[in-house]
């Protein structure tokens, strides 16, 4: 989950000249007790403690919250995490406050954190602590997530309420990390039909994706009703990836931003896996692009900028999928699938009573303010390396 993806992805951004149409600011650094707000306190204590050089004295810690080789311990690694959780927490704050309609934050989106264990490169879930802020003041909040691999740690928080719906298209069988996301996981208790899980094979391609994504996303929009929506946009799920499976285009993948931003409910963007960073870095700059409505004008030929060589040998702004990957996502077994999800959405009740109670925002509302005001659409935040810029 290199922070350089995202110092790329804000290059092309800058050279195509978006960040004209963006608000842009420098997100807080999420304190300890936001963290608690999902974490455990002992597990944010060791984050905050343990470095290359003291991790020989936290032994059985590092055993216990599951730090292993995916998860690997860094120089200001607590740092880190406080950067982009504090950005994908102040951007549900934004769209709480009505400040931003749709606010992205590309270097967010680490789903598989649990609440006192390390998994898949993901230390802490800034997607369950975004949830929670939005909760406040929103009935029901939608997650949706199209990184290649399956957002346990955002369904396991969420899996005995109504409040959430988790929805999770990713690649399922074949001992494919990290296990879980079957069609038949859906929720437990009052959460149960709120859990839908679109389990799929090797070599997914554009039109197999959209057979399932747009037709489930309308029936839950029309049935769910969400007062706001939260996108995990893991690009591993496209061509080419060092570690996914599918195989689609980068306007595939961006034609879910598109779909999902047409219904008009505020919109937190986040970023996820992604394994081929030149092509992350592509993907989430076109997205960009798309959620400003400004994509038509963005020219194939990749601008000049600081990483131009790092995109060729093509220097093109979209990627080639793979002619001779085979789809084994079979027609019939997708129309099964659908019908299945149909069939469990049946269940899911109207939006009841409105809550009476709202908890203290867990960042402060003047943090959130800027003072260079563009386009209204967007606001962005700059997780990766502090410094201010749109990404």
């Amino acid at each position: 989950m290199k922070p350089h993806r995202v110092r790329m992805a804000h290059a092309l951004i800058l050279r195509y000249g978006l960040y004209n149409h963006l608000e842009s600011f420098q997100p807080v650094l999420a304190p300890e007790e936001l963290l608690a707000q999902f974490h455990t306190k002992d597990y944010v204590s060791f984050l905050k403690q343990v470095t290359p050089h003291n991790k020989g004295t936290f032994g059985a810690e590092i055993k216990q919250y599951a730090i292993a080789q995916d998860c690997p311990i860094f120089e200001g690694m607590f740092e880190y995490c406080q950067r982009y959780t504090g950005g994908s927490v102040g951007g549900a704050a934004r769209l709480n406050h009505g400040m931003s309609d749709v606010v992205i934050n590309w270097s967010g989106g680490l789903h598989h954190a649990k609440k006192s264990e390390a998994s898949g490169f993901c230390y802490v879930n800034d997607v369950v602590l975004s949830i929670l802020e939005l909760l406040k003041y929103h009935h029901r909040v939608l997650y949706i997530d199209i990184d290649v691999h399956h957002g346990d740690g955002v369904e396991e928080a969420f899996l005995t309420t109504d409040r959430v719906m988790t929805v999770s298209f990713h690649k399922h069988g074949d001992n494919f990390f990290p296990g879980s996301g079957d069609i038949t996981d859906i929720g437990v208790g009052p959460g149960k039909y709120y859990c839908v899980n679109v389990p799929l094979k090797d070599g997914m391609d554009d039109e197999s994706y959209m057979f399932l994504f747009k037709p489930i996303m309308n029936k839950i929009m029309e049935t769910y009703q969400p007062g706001a929506i939260v996108l995990q946009s893991g690009a591993d799920s496209l061509a080419q990836d060092k570690l996914g499976v599918f195989n689609l285009s980068i306007k595939g993948h961006a034609t879910c931003h598109r779909h999902l931003a047409s219904f008009g409910v505020p919109l937190l963007v986040l970023g996820g896996g992604g394994y081929k960073i030149k092509n992350v870095a592509r993907c989430w700059t076109y997205e960009t692009g798309v959620l400003l409505g400004r994509e038509e004008l963005m020219q194939d030929a990749i601008p000049p900028n600081e990483y131009f060589e790092d995109f060729g040998p093509d220097y093109s702004l979209h990627i080639k999928v793979d002619s001779g990957l085979a789809n084994h996502n079979k027609r019939e077994a997708l129309e099964k699938l659908r019908n299945q999800v149909f069939e469990n959405l049946k269940h899911v009740t109207p939006v009841g009573a409105p809550f009476q109670e709202r908890l203290p925002d867990l960042v402060e509302t003047d943090s959130l303010k800027t003072t260079k005001k563009r386009h209204k659409l967007v606001g962005t935040l700059d997780s990766a390396d502090g410094t201010g810029k749109a990404h």
